[in-house]
């Protein structure tokens, strides 16, 4: 981002604006401004991002053609089949089996 800001009025949530003080307080942002600056880059990226995926499925469905619900399904089956899952530490683990057998 270039080092020359704009000054900018909007209207915004309070919630939101309580979220970016605490961030200030806590001393995960320098200012307000700066914390919203923050979240506006990375609301750009991600928009930039998902205009790029949307850019590759075309380019993909244009070669081989419209990805069917049934090949979403299909590969979302897989995916789930080979996930590894991940949940605890081993600690956890032993303690919810102790719990368990109560």
């Amino acid at each position: 981002m270039t080092s020359r800001k704009e000054r900018l009025t909007v209207t915004v949530d309070p919630a939101l604006i309580a979220a970016g003080n605490e961030a200030v307080a806590e001393g995960r942002a320098e200012s307000l401004s700066a914390w919203v600056n923050a979240a506006l880059a990375e609301r750009a990226a991600k928009e930039r991002a998902l205009a790029a995926l949307a850019e590759a499925v075309a380019a993909y469905e244009e070669q081989f053609g419209e990805i069917s619900a049934h090949e979403l399904a299909e590969q979302a089956r897989a995916d789930r089949e080979s996930a590894v899952v991940v949940r605890g530490t081993a600690r956890s683990k032993k303690r919810r089996a102790r719990s368990r057998k109560k």
